[in-house]
């Protein structure tokens, strides 16, 4: 007599794909579409914003190094035990093909290396943070793919029809074979793309400017991270009892949501500008005068 198995999301075969002795990783590939897709956004509406195209590129040259890097910081510092506890192989800290980027790392040391990029380029950070927002939270959607790939930081079990089925090799200790968990990569993905087209809406609507976009990005993204990063069940350092990656996104979120409004207060309506030194009067009139000759 066959064995009925529930409705559920399978998990994906195998996360890696040989060709010859070269692994080909879904994870790095969904980050890289992450990349390709937030940059072609982030052109339209630096575009659509007046400004040079081509500059966005001369600012992720920047910005993607310093947040891969960040992301890998993170990841480390706040979860050491996997790499330099008991067992630990210090040296894996480095593989950031087998996953592990923590997002606030991200966000963080990107911004530096978008602040130099957008510098070297004679353009102000804000305007241009407000072009990127949407395209982050995209990114971040299509790099939760990478998670699923990897059958890795999944919720806990769930009875519910769309409950993740995970393979016996990555199943968590103390779980039975066949046990459902919370697709949190799924939930994530949801959030963040509907957070997108939030942001995009908020920004025709009401003609966000002055970094308040990339604000209320910040303030969507931690919203959602909250109440999902409280469903996990992979390992994690803890705070008072909750996970510490729960004190950061209400913290961050809170923090961001306080720079919304003052900066909302400061300067309502969009940049005037996205030059960091525009021309002055004279310098236009005298390039239409040289102009005309």
């Amino acid at each position: 007599m066959s064995t009925v198995l529930p409705l559920a999301i399978p998990s994906p075969s195998q996360g890696v794909w040989h060709l010859g002795p070269f692994p080909v990783r879904a994870y790095a590939i969904a980050i890289l579409i992450g990349i390709v897709v937030a940059v072609v956004i982030t052109r339209r509406r630096w575009a659509e914003r007046g400004g040079d195209p081509d500059t966005v590129l001369d600012i992720v040259f920047w910005a993607v190094p310093f947040g891969i890097v960040g992301g890998r910081l993170y990841h480390v510092v706040s979860s050491p035990q996997a790499y330099f506890g008991e067992g630990g192989e210090p040296l894996r800290a480095l593989y950031v093909w087998e996953g592990g980027l923590g997002i606030w790392g991200a966000i963080a040391l990107g911004a530096v290396g978008a602040w130099i990029g957008a510098r070297r380029n004679g353009v102000r950070l804000a305007p241009f943070a407000d072009a990127l927002a949407p395209a982050l939270l995209v990114a971040q959607a299509i790099g939760r793919l990478g998670n699923w790939f990897n059958q890795e930081l999944f919720g806990g079990p769930t009875t519910l029809p769309w409950g993740l089925r995970i393979d016996d090799a990555h199943l968590p200790a103390g779980f039975e074979s066949g046990t459902l968990f919370h697709p949190t990569f799924l939930y994530e993905i949801v959030w963040n793309l509907a957070g997108a087209a939030l942001l995009v809406w908020a920004d025709r609507r009401f003609r966000l400017g002055y970094g308040r976009v990339f604000w209320l990005y910040v303030v969507v993204y931690t919203t959602g991270r909250l109440w999902i990063e409280m469903l996990r069940i992979d390992p994690a350092n803890d705070i008072l009892g909750v996970r510490l990656n729960v004190w950061t996104s209400l913290i961050v979120g809170l923090g961001a949501l306080v720079a919304f409004v003052v900066v909302g207060r400061r300067h309502p309506g969009r940049d005037t500008t996205l030059l960091r030194e525009p021309p002055t009067v004279q310098d236009d009139e005298e390039s239409t005068s040289t102009t005309a000759r």
